[in-house]
Formats: structure tokens, sequence, C-alpha cells
């Protein structure tokens, strides 16, 4: 039955609860041991709030404490389900997924971050995601290399 022929609240609560999708990145789904941690953590969240909003009796207060762990749960399934855990890097002589890159602009700031997958990603951490378009210029660089980006002169200065 269409919400439309139900008592106002229902149709508000319907609203609610039919959250969109959370969009999911089209490049591969790499990920450090920490992050599959992290995600698989994040899943199990999600799937204990469901199971504790499915016991309100409420029908409505139900739908809307279930729709964001539902949607979440979805999200974090697909996410642990395609995960391709890639191993820390065994050398540091260039930069790759999993390294821990530091790096000189030319105006003297010097920024330190550690290459990750894009659920991990958190730049006030000092995590960037591999698809960043910084952590693209600095792969397969060495210390001591300078490139350009927006204008600037890098030079990367660590790697570990």
């Amino acid at each position: 039955m269409s919400v439309a022929f139900t008592k106002e609240e229902s149709a508000e609560t319907a609203s609610e609860t039919l959250l969109p999708d959370r969009p999911i990145s089209p490049h591969e789904n790499l990920v450090t041991a920490a992050g599959l941690k992290a995600l698989e953590a994040q899943l199990k969240q999600a799937q204990e709030a469901y199971e504790l909003a499915q016991k309100i009796e409420d029908v409505n207060e139900r739908r809307r404490e279930s729709a964001l762990p539902l949607r979440d749960g979805k999200y974090f399934a697909a996410r642990v389900r395609t995960a391709q855990v890639v191993p820390d890097p065994t050398a540091s002589d260039s930069v790759s997924f999993g390294s821990t890159v530091t790096f000189r602009r030319d105006d003297g700031r010097v920024q330190t971050y550690r290459i990750v997958g894009e659920d991990e990603a958190d730049p006030k951490q000092g995590m960037i995601s591999f698809v960043s378009p910084i952590a693209r210029l600095l792969m397969g660089k060495a210390v001591g290399d300078v490139f350009e980006n927006a204008g600037q002169e890098i030079e990367i200065v660590a790697i570990s």
C-alpha cells in the first residue's frame, strides 16, 4: 500500500527511512591490514545498531532507527567483501601504497602522510588515500625527487 493512503506520520517516516545507498568508489578497494580491521569493526557496529533498532516496538521509530545502520551495513559489507589487503612495503626506496612519505613544499612547509585506502584516509591524522591527487604524484618517487604540483615545487625528503 502506498504511504499516500496511510496516516501522515507514516509518510514522514517513510521519507526518513528511504536513505540512498552510500556511494562505492570505482577504484580498487586497496586497504592496509589495519584498514581491513577498521572496516570489519564498522560493519560489526552497523550490524549491532541495526539489531538493537529491531527491538523497538513502535514501527515508525524502528524504521527511523534502522535506516542508517542498514545503509551503513550494506556499504561496509561490500567494502569488506571487496577489500584487497596490501602488505606494508618492505623497502623504502620509492613511494608505494602503505609508505609514509615526508615532503617539503617550496614555501617551506614540511608534510608527512601515509598512503592508505580510501576508507582509511584521514588527512588530519596524516593518512591520505592512494587515489588522492598528491598521493598519485608521490607514487613511484624517491628521496630527493622534485616535482611540481599546483605551481609549487615539492621535494621528497624521507620515505618509510
